[in-house]
């Protein structure tokens, strides 16, 4: 495009609010979500360069926290709402670890947090981990997951159905959706993007009837970086 047109047809068509720019062949757009591919020349995942990328991303944010404790405690009362008193949750990307905190806190049950960076080991109840994946005991034996961290996801399907997999028949997935996991906010670090009423339809599609969205629940609080807030609360039938 920039090619075809000279200096002076983009200047024309910037004033008539059009932004002319090069595609990145990596991200690929479709009606209402994004996904940043990792794709070597073969077509196939270069997962080394996801998780090089994922790491590096953690070490240079690793001061910032995006949970909110008052919006922990809202969670709380949801799960015992919907599950009854859990005994064991995951919490997926947390980084420094306060969601597994405050999740034990006001749940009062064991919470794991997984991290696929080695700084992992420097906060309570982390492990290095690609959330990918699962290990034998989580299936089926776990009564809540949380994530505010879903967009890191290089595939968010095989995510998404491996998280419900560990769930127990009746238990929840938490995700926190925001205008900063919109399809519009897709990066190498952040390569999955959904416009929020997109989300239900990707969900009942990767579910096949396996699970769901019970409800969409607005959070008490938010960051004044982002435009909105909301959790997604996805049941396994």
């Amino acid at each position: 495009m920039h090619k075809i047109l000279s200096a002076s047809g983009r200047r024309i068509l910037g004033r008539l609010g059009y932004d002319i720019r090069r595609v990145d062949p990596s991200r690929q757009r479709k009606a209402g979500y994004a996904l940043y591919t990792y794709l070597r020349e073969d077509g196939t995942l270069d997962y080394e360069k996801y998780r090089r990328t994922q790491i590096e991303g953690n070490k240079r944010k690793t001061d910032r926290v995006w949970v909110i404790e008052e919006n922990i405690a809202f969670l709380a009362r949801q799960i015992e709402r919907i599950v009854g008193s859990p005994r064991f949750g995951l919490c997926h990307g947390t980084r420094r670890g306060l969601e597994q905190a405050w999740f034990k806190k006001y749940l009062d049950c064991d919470v794991l947090g997984t991290e696929i960076s080695d700084t992992a080991s420097q906060f309570p109840d982390t492990i290095q981990w690609d959330f990918h994946d699962v290990k034998p005991e989580w299936i089926g034996a776990t009564d809540f997951i949380y994530s505010n961290a879903f967009d890191h996801s290089y595939d968010p399907e095989k995510c998404l159905n491996a998280w419900m997999s560990c769930l127990r028949k009746g238990g929840i997935c938490i995700l926190e959706h925001s205008s900063g996991h919109a399809a519009s906010a897709v990066t190498a670090l952040d390569p999955f993007g959904a416009d929020i009423v997109m989300m239900p339809y990707l969900v009942v599609t990767w579910g096949k009837g396996l699970y769901g969205v019970r409800e969409i629940v607005e959070a008490p609080e938010k960051s004044e970086d982002v435009q909105y807030l909301f959790f997604l609360i996805i049941q396994k039938w």
